[in-house]
Order: structure tokens, then C-alpha cells, then sequence
């Protein structure tokens, strides 16, 4: 049961309801996590804003998603290990790749450098060093992919954070958290 109201589509505000239909445009249906931030309108269009913009990134649909469930696994975030798998699979990764990235593991190794970073972030709270972004440009990123990378980190920490504190029931096929995770 989550920790806050699963807000309604049907039965809410103006400017939530304009909002969560896009969601639940974009998605088919409105995801749990879409309805418990929508208590707050302002974190919605955040939420969904930054969606949108980095779906529209240079990283690629794919990448964007094996980063977000090695954050989910890491933040032991199981709806948002869910729902990416999902959403990775859709942008084409293989269900191989998806568990790869679970565990920060790529075959890519461009990919491999990116999860790696991201992952760094993540697990020393951005402490990252000189030759750590040095790694990431050695593997062939710019400025712009590695300002990205973090944008993800980012918004994934953003999502993980909600799905947990709040205990957002998982509507995603359940993915189970590497138990050797961080």
C-alpha cells in the first residue's frame, strides 16, 4: 500500500488531470509512480518534463534505460528496476543486456563506461574524479553525453526515492533485485 494517495485521474484537478493524461498517453495506461507524485503538481511536470527532455538526448533510448536500472538495483528500487526493464526492452536491449546493466555490466564498452560512472555517482554521492570523466571520453563521450549521463543519474535518484519512500506499488512484470547489489 503506498505511503500516499495513488492520485486519480478522473477525480482530480485541472492541471493534474492535463498532466496524467499525457502520462497515461505516453504509456498506455498511468503508472503508479505518475499517480503518488501527482500529489504535487509541480513535481509532475518536473518529473515528466525531464522524461521528455532527455528522451530527446543524445545518449539514445536505450543507453538511458540500462542506466536507470543499474541506479534502480543500486538504490534496491524495485519498481523502477521493473518498469526500465520493461522500457529497455522496448528500446531495444535484449532482456541479456538489461540484466547485464543491473549488475553495471555492458559488452558495449562505451555503454560499460557510462554505467560504470553512473554508478560511481550514485555510490559516492557525485565525488567523482578528474579520471573518472577522463574514462568517460576516453570511451567517446563529449561534454554533452557526460552532462547527460548525470541528468539521468539524476532523475533515475529522483524516481527511485519516490518509488521507495513512498512504497509505490509495483505495476511493471517484477524484476528481483541482484542480491549481490552495492
Amino acid at each position: 500500500m503506498s505511503r500516499v494517495q495513488l492520485i486519480d485521474s478522473s477525480n482530480t484537478t485541472a492541471n493534474r488531470q492535463a498532466l496524467l493524461e499525457q502520462v497515461d498517453k505516453a504509456f498506455g495506461a498511468t503508472p503508479n509512480m505518475f499517480k503518488a507524485v501527482a500529489n504535487s503538481p509541480a513535481a509532475l511536470k518536473s518529473m515528466w518534463g525531464s522524461f521528455g527532455a532527455l528522451s530527446l538526448g543524445v545518449l539514445g533510448a536505450k543507453l538511458g534505460e540500462q542506466i536507470a536500472v543499474a541506479i534502480a538495483d543500486c538504490n534496491r528500487c524495485e519498481y523502477c528496476l521493473a518498469a526500465h526493464t520493461v522500457l529497455g526492452k522496448s528500446a531495444g536491449a535484449t532482456a541479456e543486456e538489461m540484466s547485464a546493466a543491473q549488475a553495471g555490466n555492458s559488452a558495449d564498452p562505451k555503454a560499460a563506461a557510462a554505467l560504470t560512472f553512473a554508478l560511481k555517482v550514485v555510490t559516492n554521492r557525485a565525488q567523482v574524479s578528474n579520471e573518472d570523466v577522463s574514462r568517460l571520453r576516453s570511451a567517446g563521450f563529449d561534454d554533452e553525453h557526460i552532462v547527460e549521463i548525470l541528468a539521468h543519474v539524476a532523475l533515475n535518484i529522483f524516481t527511485n526515492y519516490v518509488n521507495v519512500a513512498f512504497e509505490v506499488p509495483v505495476d511493471f512484470p517484477k524484476v528481483a533485485l541482484n542480491p549481490a547489489a552495492r
